[in-house]
C-alpha cells in the first residue's frame, strides 16, 4: 500500500517561503504548495524590470555568517568562473574551501549560462553637509577635516562619557545608540536619518531594534577596523568571500546574482516546480481553517485562497508556513481569537517603501580621481530632503543596466501608505525626486532620460506601536502545532534574507526530526554567528551583527 504524501502549504514566495519549499523537495517526500499573491517571486528580494533595466528593491548583498546559507546560494548559482580556472579557493576561519565556479555545474534548471554569482566590491558612504563620509565612519584625515576639530573633540569626550556613564536601563533606540557611539555622534549621524526612515523620534523606538540590527557595531569597532586596515591586523584573508570575522557593515566584498536577487529566487521557484512542488502566482490567502484534534491541540487543516480568476479555492495541508504580515494572518485565521491578541496585532506598525528609478547621463559627484562613483548605495543624511538612500545599480552589477553609457540609480523614500508622498501620482513623484537630488548637487534634472516609480507596502516591520507586547502573539500562535511563522513580516522581525532563510531551514529541520517546539525559530536573530553541527543543522550563537543588506539606519 502506497503511503499518502503529506503537503506543506506555504504562504508567500519570498526567501523564507521558497527556501522552505526547496528544502522539502530536496530532503523529503513532503509536497510544498506555495501561494504568492503578486506576480513576482522573491518578496522584496525580487528584481523589477523596467525598459531593459533592473531594480533591486532595497539592495541585497549576498553575504552571511552562515556557511549553510552561503553553500545553499552557491548550489543554486555558482560563483562566476575566474579567468581560466573552474575553482576558487575561499579562506575563512583558518580553513580553505574549494568552490566550483563552472556555471555548467549548477543545477540543470534551464541551462542558463548567466545563472552565476558575481564577486562584487562593497562601498557605501554617507552624504552629509554636501560631502562624503565613509560608512562606517573611519578616522581618516578627510573625515576629521569635514567634522572639524571642535566637533571631533566633542565626539571623543561624548563617547567617553557614554562608556563611563551608560544609560540604564536601555529602553529606547536613542539609549542604545548613545551608549555605543556617544550622544554627539548619535545626533550628528544617526538621529535625523533614522527618524527619516521610521517617521517617529528615536526615543519612541524600542531598543530591541538596535539589538536586532547593529548590536555588533560601535565606535570602538570602527576604530579597531581602521587600525586593522592600516596595519593589516586581521584574522582572515581580505579576499575572503565569507569574511566571517567581519562585522557586516565592515565587509569589503560580497556575492551578487548577475541579474539581481530576483534571478536567484526565480531559479529556485523553477527548481521547486521541477521537483514536484507548486508555486501558484496570483493566489491570495483569504482564510486559514482550524480544527482541534482528539488530543486537544489546534492545527491548520486547510487554507482558502482566491485564484487569478477570482474563484475561492480550499486547499488541504498537513503543515502551514506563513510569511504574510502577522496582522493579516490573524485577520484570516478562522477561529475565535482573544480580543487582546487581536488588539496587539491591529496595533502593529509597518513602514512602507518607494523606489524612484532614474536613468541619467551622469552624476555630478565623482571620485577624487574624476572617475564615476563606486558606491553601491549612499545614505542621504541631508535634513533638507526626504530621500533617504541612493542606489547606483551599475555598481551592484553592470548587467542591471541596458545602456552602459548611462547611470541607473534608485532613490529610496520611507513613508506610510497614508502619507501624501505615497499617494502622489508617479510623474509628480518622479519630478519631486529629481528636484531633491538636484538640490543637493547629485545630478542635473535636464540630464534625466527616463524614470519610474515602484511602491512596496509593509517593507519594514516597526519596533513601536504594540510591538512591546508581541511576545503575547508568539505564545498564542505557537499553540497551533503545525503553523510556522517565517520571514520578516511573518515574524514581525527585521530579518535580512539569510536570516529569513534560516528560519525556513530550521522549521523544515524540526518537522523532519519530529520536533514540535518552535523556540529555535525565534532565537534566530539578525546577524548572529551560526555554527555548523555535524548533523548539518545550523544553530544560532555568538554575537549579533549589523545588517548585511540594509545597513545601520534602514
Amino acid at each position: 500500500m502506497t503511503a499518502v504524501k503529506k503537503t506543506a502549504l506555504i504562504i508567500g514566495a519570498g526567501p523564507a517561503g521558497l527556501t522552505a519549499a526547496l528544502e522539502f523537495c530536496r530532503r523529503s517526500s513532503i509536497r510544498p504548495i506555495v501561494f504568492e499573491a503578486s506576480e513576482r517571486v522573491g518578496g522584496i528580494s525580487c528584481t523589477i524590470r523596467y525598459n531593459g533595466n533592473r531594480i533591486d528593491i532595497g539592495g541585497h548583498r549576498f553575504f552571511s555568517k552562515s556557511d549553510r546559507v552561503m553553500d545553499w546560494w552557491t548550489s543554486i548559482m555558482p560563483i562566476q568562473q575566474q579567468g581560466d580556472s573552474h575553482v576558487a579557493a575561499i579562506s575563512y576561519h583558518n580553513q580553505q574551501r574549494v568552490v566550483h565556479t563552472d556555471p555548467h555545474l549548477a543545477p540543470d534548471v534551464d541551462d542558463d549560462p548567466d545563472a552565476v554569482m558575481l564577486i562584487r566590491p562593497r562601498k557605501s558612504r554617507i552624504y552629509f553637509l554636501r560631502s562624503f563620509f565613509d560608512y562606517p565612519l573611519t578616522l581618516s584625515v578627510g573625515t576629521l577635516r569635514r567634522l572639524g576639530l571642535l566637533r571631533t573633540i566633542q565626539i571623543g569626550f561624548s563617547y567617553l562619557k557614554a562608556r563611563l556613564f551608560p544609560r540604564r536601563p536601555e529602553k529606547t533606540l536613542e539609549d542604545f545608540l548613545t551608549n555605543r557611539f556617544g550622544r554627539t555622534l548619535y545626533l550628528t549621524f544617526f538621529k535625523s536619518y533614522t527618524e527619516k526612515v521610521w517617521g517617529v523620534p528615536c526615543e519612541q523606538i524600542d531598543a530591541s531594534w538596535g539589538a536586532q540590527r547593529i548590536k555588533g557595531l560601535s565606535l570602538r569597532k570602527v576604530v579597531s577596523h581602521f587600525f586593522a586596515k592600516v596595519f593589516r591586523v586581521r584574522k582572515t584573508d581580505p579576499t575572503d568571500i565569507k569574511q566571517k570575522d567581519s562585522e557586516t557593515s565592515l565587509i569589503e566584498q560580497f556575492l551578487y546574482p548577475k541579474y539581481g536577487p530576483g534571478q536567484l529566487w526565480e531559479r529556485v521557484a523553477k527548481m521547486v516546480c521541477r521537483e514536484g512542488g507548486e508555486v501558484r502566482m496570483g493566489w491570495r490567502i483569504v482564510g486559514l481553517n482550524v480544527a482541534r484534534g482528539a488530543d486537544g491541540i489546534d492545527r491548520i487543516t486547510s487554507v482558502e485562497a482566491t485564484n487569478p480568476g477570482g474563484e475561492t479555492v480550499t486547499v488541504d495541508g498537513d503543515f502551514c508556513f506563513s510569511t504574510m504580515p502577522v496582522r493579516d494572518l490573524l485577520k484570516n485565521l478562522h477561529t475565535q481569537i482573544p480580543a487582546e491578541i487581536s488588539a496587539i496585532a491591529n496595533g502593529l506598525v509597518y513602514r512602507d517603501f518607494i523606489t524612484v528609478g532614474l536613468l541619467v547621463d551622469r552624476l555630478l559627484l565623482k571620485e577624487k580621481d574624476g572617475s564615476p562613483l563606486k558606491d553601491t548605495w549612499i545614505y542621504i543624511q541631508e535634513p533638507d530632503v526626504l530621500v533617504g538612500r541612493l542606489q547606483i545599480f551599475n555598481n551592484w552589477s553592470p548587467h542591471l543596466v541596458a545602456d552602459p553609457s548611462k547611470i541607473w540609480i534608485g532613490l529610496e523614500y520611507f513613508c506610510y501608505e497614508t502619507d501624501p508622498l505615497w499617494k502622489m501620482p508617479d510623474a509628480e513623484l518622479a519630478a519631486f525626486a529629481i528636484a531633491e537630488v538636484g538640490k543637493i548637487g547629485i545630478l542635473r534634472g535636464d540630464e534625466v532620460r527616463d524614470s519610474c516609480v515602484f511602491r512596496v507596502p509593509k517593507t519594514y516591520p516597526a519596533y513601536f506601536g504594540t510591538y512591546d507586547r508581541f511576545d503575547e502573539i508568539v505564545r498564542y500562535v505557537d499553540q497551533f502545532e503545525n503553523l510556522y511563522l517565517l520571514g520578516r513580516n511573518g515574524m514581525h522581525k527585521y530579518n535580512n534574507q539569510d536570516h529569513s532563510m534560516l528560519t525556513a531551514m530550521t522549521a523544515v529541520d524540526n518537522i523532519l526530526a519530529g520536533k514540535t517546539t518552535k523556540d529555535n525559530l525565534w532565537s534566530i536573530n539578525t546577524e548572529q554567528d551560526y555554527h555548523e553541527h555535524k548533523d548539518g543543522e545550523a544553530e544560532p550563537g555568538g554575537v549579533n551583527e549589523p545588517a548585511p543588506d540594509e545597513g545601520v539606519a534602514a
